[in-house]
């Protein structure tokens, strides 16, 4: 049984890119029960609507694998090499160079207290 299509879930043309950079199961040893492309649906699913592990629809493969292969690729650099590609393979669709020439740093974004460092942590005695 099909299970029906969420907005989150890589087209045919989307998974013909994003697989050559997902790891094949291993050979040997029992076969993989899920579909590597259901798994990254999954995670898709998960960073797309913002809800939790544990709340990933039931007919998804369960959380638990989905999250171990989360971070497994995450730890390998899985998810770095694919973003980078696809910004690559975008850019070039742009007409622009694959990298960018430059960058800018915004130091007003993240806003800190007065104090720094344990005076900034600490209530002051009375």
């Amino acid at each position: 049984m099909e299970r029906q299509r969420y907005p989150s879930d890589v087209t045919d043309e989307e998974w013909a890119i994003l697989a050559a950079y997902i790891p094949a199961p291993l050979t040997g040893g029992r076969p993989a029960k899920w579909s590597r492309r259901e798994i990254v649906n999954a995670v898709l699913y998960v960073l797309r609507t913002g809800c939790q592990w544990r709340s990933l629809p039931h007919d998804f493969p369960p959380y638990t694998t989905v999250f171990e292969y989360f971070r497994r690729w995450r730890g390998s650099g899985v998810w770095e090499q694919a973003n980078q590609a696809l910004r690559e393979r975008l850019r070039e669709r742009m007409g622009r160079n694959q990298q960018p020439s430059a960058a800018m740093i915004d130091s007003q974004s993240v806003k800190t207290t007065e104090k720094g460092g344990c005076e900034a942590l600490t209530v002051p005695r009375k």
